[in-house]
């Protein structure tokens, strides 16, 4: 089996035996070039492909099927909104079946999750296996915030295609302390969602600019552009500075909101936050998690151990959770 997440920039590729071992240890990247449209990402992709087998030493006739992820909004079964996906702005990509028309690119199979659910699978494989009757709830925090729900082991994907996306579920935002008079407005019209208190546009967008106006003196104000800004957040957050440091600990406080609201829902056997704040030292990766924790209500006796864990091998998460994907397809009789 084969993983391939393609994103805005790159694409991302991975293979999978029939024994669960992976045959690319790290990150195995390749140039997408979505923003050109279409024809030209997936020639990328196939390109990729080809010197990806060559590197795990896979022979391309070997591959039986491929998991691909992309960013959102998509259908179930790959075909991208009308809208396009979040990352891919040509406007060709409104509207096209990417699922199906890599299939035809590659002459292979292929099953498709977006980038949100990918990751989540993953976490939940590293966590227990391929055969387990358990579920997670992952968060992942990037340019906007993905996320995935697994129960029973399995990916909910829904109806349409967009369940588990838990960046655009509304949380009580006016209860976490220190952002009084804030409103924090979501890319997709929402206020008040995760996504945007919790990603990299909401630094951008909302955080930064309201934390500057106390702040008035900080170096980041000093840069006069808050894209930029808004990148240089996290390492200042995990050197100490006050101001970075109560950015995120508003996002971390985002997260127990709706972790709590996840618990209730699905009373997972474990949570899960990748990207982001988490790709720092262990003793940022600490202090982030008890930020989680210190505004979740108290919960049941029951409930009251369940664990947060770091997303593992966050940059290779999605082609390995499209893979995983691939060969749980395959193993309940899918390509017979």
């Amino acid at each position: 089996m084969a993983g391939v997440d393609v994103g805005g920039t790159a694409i991302n590729y991975t293979f999978l035996t029939a024994e669960e071992q992976f045959l690319i240890e790290s990150l195995c990247e390749h140039p997408a070039r979505a923003r050109e449209g279409p024809e030209v990402c997936l020639a990328q992709v196939a390109d990729g492909f080809s010197i990806a087998a060559e590197k795990a030493g896979v022979p391309l006739e070997d591959v039986v099927m491929v998991g691909l992820d992309t960013p959102g909004p998509a259908s179930a079964t790959g075909v991208l909104s009308a809208r396009g996906s979040t990352n891919f702005v040509h406007p060709d990509w409104a509207g096209f079946d990417i699922r199906e028309n890599l299939a035809k690119k590659l002459a292979k199979p292929v099953l498709y999750l977006n980038d949100g659910n990918a990751g989540a699978l993953w976490g939940h494989f590293v966590l227990f296996g391929f055969d387990a009757k358990t579920s997670s709830i992952s968060a992942i925090i990037g340019t906007g915030l993905g996320g995935g729900v697994i129960t029973e082991g399995n990916v909910v994907i829904g109806r349409k295609g967009f369940g588990g996306e838990l960046g655009h579920v509304l949380i009580p935002y006016q209860s976490i302390r220190g952002i009084d008079g804030i409103e924090p407005v979501c890319n997709c019209g929402r206020i008040g969602d995760l996504e945007s208190l919790c990603s990299l546009i909401a630094i951008e967008k909302c955080l930064l600019p309201f934390f500057l106006r106390r702040f008035p003196d900080h170096e980041l104000g000093k840069l006069g552009d808050l894209r930029q800004a808004s990148k240089l957040v996290r390492g200042l957050a995990e050197r100490g500075d006050p101001m970075c440091k109560e950015i995120f600990r508003v996002q971390a406080h985002a997260l127990g909101l709706l972790f709590d609201e996840m618990i209730n829902t699905f009373d997972p056997d474990a949570l899960i936050v990748g990207g982001g704040a988490l790709e720092t030292k262990p003793e940022f990766q600490g202090w982030f998690i008890d930020e989680i924790r210190a505004v979740m209500p108290k919960q049941r006796v029951e409930q009251a151990d369940i664990p947060i864990h770091v997303m593992p091998n966050g940059d290779c998460a999605g082609a390995r959770g499209a893979a995983v994907e691939a060969l749980k397809f395959a193993r309940s009789g899918g390509l017979a």
